[in-house]
């Protein structure tokens, strides 16, 4: 295929992971950056030999971009998606798509006006582990998905949250732990498990209290298809643990991930250090595969950098989507459902009761 000229919206620490991943890829010719800073924008942009922009919209108009990749602060998504949409140009969001419900449908709104692909970044879809539970659970060999799980116990320090003057704030940031750090787990929790029905929720800020918004949260989950989940969720862990998702099927076997050792890494800031492992597979028959999942997890980690290789592999996932005329793997509105499912946790611990979905903005 031709390859896709792509501007990058906010150069910051995810940014730099993005840009990497750009030039990784014959799919991608990466041409522009574009951030409200005119001075990191240049010295982004002579970083990479690409044009540096200050504005979204000179962007749009002068840099010749047929796709977008925005990696703004959550709240700003929005703005620039829809105006690139608008301009008939393909966008990729960071996770999570938006702070807002009402964010989402303007963006989802304006991308089907246009008729252009919208997806949002969810790299740890393609880790091999989590798509080796998704292929046993579509092949129905753990039954129905009875009941999902997904445990992060991890750490950020207080000069995580100095870091940027964004962080840790309701208005700037939309949330904490659930906004920033579970996106990916709860993308994948949905993607397993299908459509939620229904959420009960509290949040809680257990050791951070220089910041304003949760750093530990918990849910409860009923799904459409009749199963449950259970949501528990924190970077208040010092040093950090592990980060997991299990999904239990109605013949008893389960099938697990362990996306994370200890702390989850920072975009821009840390690496990928321990590999993403199957750490559960009782699926009757292949028991005895466990190991050679995990050997096989391990020595494929060690063969890639993976704090790029997945940005990479979804990225080309999503130029490719854009090439076939068809959905992304990762489209709007699986971004959406996630943006759905923290809010109806924060709404349940607001209102003190069950949260019935799908929720209007």
């Amino acid at each position: 295929m031709k390859p896709v000229r792509i501007g990058l919206v906010g150069c910051g620490k995810v940014g730099s992971i993005h840009a990497a991943a750009l030039r990784s890829l014959p799919e991608a010719e990466f041409v522009a950056a574009c951030d409200a800073d005119a001075e990191r924008a240049a010295a982004f942009a002579a970083g990479y030999g690409v044009r540096p922009f200050a504005d979204v919209g000179v962007m749009l108009r002068e840099g010749g971009v047929e796709a977008v990749v925005i990696g703004t602060p959550h709240p700003l998504h929005a703005a620039p998606a829809v105006l690139a949409a608008e301009a008939g140009v393909h966008v990729l969001v960071e996770k999570p798509m938006a702070a807002t419900l009402a964010d989402c449908d303007a963006m989802l709104a304006a991308a089907r006006k246009a008729g252009v692909t919208l997806g949002v970044i969810s790299q740890r879809r393609f880790y091999e582990p989590v798509r080796r539970m998704k292929a046993a659970i579509d092949a129905g060999k753990i039954g129905t998905p009875a009941l999902g799980v997904f445990l992060m116990y991890s750490w950020r320090e207080p000069a995580y949250y100095r870091s940027d003057p964004w962080r840790g704030k309701w208005d700037t940031e939309g949330g904490g732990v659930l906004v920033n750090q579970s996106p990916h787990q709860l993308d994948i929790l949905l993607w397993l498990m299908g459509p939620a029905a229904e959420v009960s929720g509290y949040w809680a800020n257990l050791n951070h209290p220089t910041v304003e918004v949760d750093d530990t949260a918990v849910g409860t989950i009923r799904f459409r298809n009749g199963g449950l989940g259970s949501v528990i969720t924190s970077v208040s862990q010092k040093p950090g643990i592990y980060t997991k998702v299990h999904v239990h099927g109605s013949n008893g076997a389960s099938v697990g991930v362990e996306t994370d050792r200890g702390a989850t890494f920072i975009a821009g800031v840390s690496t990928i250090a321990e590999p993403p492992v199957t750490d559960v597979w009782t699926v009757p028959g292949e028991e005895h595969l466990f190991p050679q999942f995990q050997g096989e997890d391990r020595e494929r980690f060690a063969a890639v950098d993976a704090t790029v290789h997945y940005h990479a592999l979804q990225i080309r996932d999503f130029l490719r989507a854009v090439g076939e005329g068809r959905p992304p793997l990762v489209t709007g509105r699986d971004g959406r459902a996630v943006v759905e499912l923290f809010t109806a946790i924060y709404r349940s611990d607001r209102e003190r009761r069950p949260i019935g979905l799908p929720l209007s903005s």
